[in-house]
């Protein structure tokens, strides 16, 4: 199954667009380039492990030339410093395989760079099959050590290099490079390589990787050439045909996280094709047990290196088998709201290709980068505002407002990427605030969830999952009622950009849905609670005979039942907790680790009750290639027990919230950009709502 094969028009023009801001402006599309958005282009190039480097370094630049100024005030001015050159610093000598270097020396120009290999014309045929929309670029870095500046060109787009310097570009291998008059060879680096071709056949949609004893990764035609977080290539199909030096080569295949991954090693034959079959194994059925995974968190188009098309995303569901798609219609940095032409079209409807196992729907993402960033799933109709604070739009009104006109639309709420800056339990909440004044932390859920205004929390995502599980247990403990789920913050149209680049679903929430599969029985199943989320593992919990979401009314003094279980290869320890902390765990032996992924491991205790409280369970992880970020974890979300009428409100998490409201004022009214008092009013009149919240609960 797959997208209709004729967009609707609306949809088609906009992708049209897309096309042309990719040609004129590169991977920015022309959006104003703050600091994230100046990231792109470097993010193809770095590690992820160099990443914090790379922004301390920028850091460290803007300390340099405004001395003496406060940290969240030199945080402001982060797009300022020369990103090539702290690009050129970071890399340190180190030459990813995938980035060519020009030098420029006292000495001479040179060019360094891995060999790469391109194909010969396939068997009898006497035309080299094109690549299309899948073809890769050559990303340059020009890097002079001279105390002199440079003229470098490429394809005669000129750039005068500071002496010292660097200019990271895109090129083609046949681009005509010159420095100072000096000619570069770029297919000096090609290595022709006789071809063979593949059939890979699984018998279901599912996910691929051909890697060449290089260590590069072969596609098939037309297809863009997609790296996950460990710099794996991708693509997703079945009884697909492509074209593979007749090298060693080993392909793998899996298809998502509930399957296993099936590899095989082969050295093709020139000139001949060989079919693979292989199909993955299954670790576990969720929805034979009732429960769906979504990705509540997507970009079909967000900038990028290529034009993201519904097709991509029909292929990248399907072939992750991810139950639920939200893919959200949302700005950059600048007023244009992308994909908002296939969310006008599609408006409370599934996506062409849903069947009654996966439902995609468009959905919306809100965006404010002082106060956070919420996603909305399964609306009725498009919203009338989707961002505030960009390209000098005031940041008003507070995100309450928005969160009430996507509710009334009938939107699932729920905030995104909530938290980078490290967070302990221990830590005070200031760091939820800090350092940086606009970079996208979920800064006023703490008033909204008090309110009663969102209905979940992405604790899994690409930003620290352990400073927002840490969040999540403080908001939990202070009373609020927030479902635990996940969004990835996947972009289809990023090739190669860490794990944004991932496939969707690499995290996922499951919901146990009543009845079939919809969009509205997952929204209602989230919004009661019955989830977790995970970056692999199985998860389940029982209280009681009962579940997550699930509100038990007890009695002091009653004795409950607890007990959680895990599935997964890369389960390490499965624990549960309560608001007291950690209450019991079990740990998998070292001896385990190479364990098929199909044992259980569970932990049983006893609670008796003494006072309200929650139970939640969280599996805790090895290093392990299903892991597609820095972290796997998984999280349920509570069952809560309410004594006397009473629902949990530890003091202490309490007056941590507390503290949160008034490091967030401050923050609004230093860096909140506000045309006048009225609207400075609305947001210290939700903040004392709030705050009326939790003072009534420490009674």
């Amino acid at each position: 199954m797959c997208a209709e094969p004729m967009l609707p028009e609306k949809v088609a023009g906009a992708l049209e667009e897309y096309g042309r801001l990719l040609s004129r402006h590169g991977i920015t599309w022309g959006e104003p380039e703050i600091h994230y958005v100046k990231f792109f282009a470097r993010r193809r190039v770095l590690r992820p492990a160099l990443f914090d480097r790379f922004w301390g370094l920028v850091f460290e630049a803007v300390a340099q030339e405004y001395p003496g100024t406060p940290h969240d005030q030199l945080a402001a001015r982060l797009a300022e410093p020369d990103y090539d050159r702290v690009l050129r610093d970071t890399l340190d000598g180190e030459l990813p395989g995938h980035l060519v270097a020009v030098r420029v020396g006292p000495d001479g120009v040179s060019l360094e760079g891995a060999p790469r290999m391109v194909l010969l014309p396939f068997g009898q045929s006497t035309e080299s099959r094109g690549t299309g929309r899948g073809e890769e670029r050559v990303s340059l870095l020009f890097d002079s050590s001279c105390d002199e500046g440079c003229v470098a060109a490429v394809d005669g787009t000129e750039r005068r290099i500071a002496p010292r310097g660097a200019w990271l570009v895109e090129a083609d291998p046949g681009s005509t490079v010159v420095v100072d008059g000096v000619r570069l060879r770029l297919d000096a680096l090609l290595r022709p390589t006789p071809a063979a071709r593949l059939r890979l056949v699984a018998g279901m949609p599912c996910r691929w990787s051909v890697v060449a004893d290089d260590g590069s990764g072969w596609f098939p035609q037309d297809t863009p050439n997609r790296y996950d977080f460990h710099n794996r290539p991708y693509f997703h199909g079945d009884d697909i045909v492509l074209d593979v030096p007749a090298v060693p080569l080993k392909v793998t295949v899996t298809r998502g996280m509930e399957y296993d991954e099936s590899s095989l090693e082969l050295t093709p034959a020139p000139g001949e094709e060989h079919l693979v079959s292989l199909t993955p194994e299954r670790l576990y059925d969720a929805a034979a047990r009732g429960c769906y995974g979504g990705d509540m968190h997507v970009h079909l188009n967000w900038a990028g290196d290529t034009v993201g098309l519904p097709a991509d995303a029909a292929a990248a569901q399907l072939g992750e088998d991810l139950h639920v798609l939200n893919l959200l219609a949302g700005n950059v940095s600048g007023r244009r709201v992308y994909d908002r032409e296939a969310l006008e079209v599609w408006t409370d409807r599934d996506l062409p290709w849903s069947d009654a196992a996966h439902v995609a729907r468009m959905g919306v993402e809100y965006r404010n980068d002082l106060l956070g960033h919420i996603y909305a799933f399964a609306l009725r109709a498009a919203p009338g505002r989707y961002h505030t604070g960009f390209e000098g739009d005031a940041d008003w009104p507070p995100n309450a407002d928005g969160l009430r006109e996507l509710r009334g639309l009938g939107a699932l709420v729920g905030y995104s990427h909530p938290f980078r800056t490290p967070i302990s339990d221990a830590d005070p909440p200031k760091g939820v605030v800090g350092p940086s004044p606009r970079n996208c932390a979920a800064r006023e859920l703490v008033a909204d969830a008090a309110l009663g205004l969102v209905d979940s929390l992405d604790v899994l995502t690409h930003a620290s999952i352990p400073s927002t599980a840490a969040v999540y247990r403080r908001l939990i403990g202070a009373g609020n009622r927030l479902a635990v789920t996940a969004g990835t913050d996947a972009m289809i149209s990023f090739t190669r950009s860490d794990n944004q680049s991932n496939p969707p679903g690499w995290a996922r929430v499951y919901a146990k849905v009543e009845g079939e599969l919809t969009a509205r029985t997952f929204a209602a199943a989230v919004r009661a609670g019955r989830t977790f989320a995970t970056t692999g593992p199985w998860l389940e919990l029982s209280v009681d005979g009962h579940g997550p979401g699930h509100v038990i009314q007890a009695r002091r003094g009653r004795r409950l039942t607890v007990t959680a279980s895990a599935v997964g290869p890369e389960v390490a320890a499965v624990r549960i907790r309560t608001a007291d902390g950690v209450r019991a765990g079990a740990e998998r032996l070292s001896a385990d680790f190479r364990h098929s992924g199909k044992e259980t491991l569970t932990v049983t205790t006893a609670l008796v009750v003494d006072g309200p409280t929650y139970v939640m369970a969280e599996v805790l992880c090895d290093p392990h290639p299903r892991t597609m970020t820095t972290t796997g974890y998984a999280l349920t979300s509570p069952v809560y027990v309410d004594v006397d009428g009473r629902r949990v409100a530890r003091r202490e998490d309490v007056l941590w919230c507390l503290e949160w409201l008034e490091e967030l004022e401050k923050l609004i009214k230093q860096h909140g950009r506000l045309a006048g008092p009225y609207q400075l009013g609305d947001h210290l009149s939700l903040l004392e709502r709030a705050r009326a919240v939790y003072r009534g609960r420490l009674g």
